[in-house]
């Protein structure tokens, strides 16, 4: 009894964390879209997304699962990304690896969010019992597409280099009038 109710509470702890890392994530990709670094939210966002993963791989399992692959690609996701950020600050080639590897990890979080929703949300279960029916497929492959077309968007325009280097508009504007 004592060892489900464990069971029970590490899974709501998890399952937290997950959600953290999602809406963090989410913000983050804001950030991108905005052209701000959202330091704080990124840091929570990799903190949080890492932790998912970590506590992830506490629960029993038998063999090698899709969930475990999932989070060794997603930690290896996670080290580029946290490489990428803060040991070579966004230089160069860094600046798209850190947009799409953050993308990548905020996707296998939403994946396996869509995965466990089809597991446990009784409407979603019954649309798709095996996860092989095509609401599952058209689900995934609609988060999939979103995270497509968001990070092209994000390498475009999450640029903070430049944005701290430009001079305020207004005051060139206010010379020649």
């Amino acid at each position: 009894m004592a060892q489900e109710m464990t069971f029970s509470v590490f899974t709501v702890v998890h399952v937290l964390i997950s959600l953290l890392g999602i809406v963090s994530g989410l913000v983050v990709m804001y950030g991108l879209l905005t052209a701000n670094r959202l330091e704080r939210w990124t840091t929570l966002f990799l903190v949080s997304t890492a932790a998912t993963n970590i506590t992830g791989f506490l629960f029993p399992f038998k063999g090698l699962t899709p969930g475990i692959v999932i989070g060794v690609l997603s930690l290896i996701v996670l080290a580029v990304a946290v490489i990428g950020r803060y040991a070579l600050n966004l230089n160069g080639a860094w600046r798209p690896i850190y947009i799409v590897a953050a993308s990548v990890a905020l996707y296998f979080n939403v994946f396996v969010f869509v995965v466990q929703s089809f597991e446990k949300v009784p409407q979603l279960r019954s649309l798709a019992p095996t996860q092989k029916e095509p609401p599952f497929a058209v689900a995934q492959l609609l988060v999939l597409l979103i995270f497509v077309i968001v990070t092209g968007f994000a390498l475009k325009r999450f640029r903070p280099d430049l944005t701290l280097s430009r001079k305020p508009e207004s005051s060139r504007h206010k010379r020649a009038a």
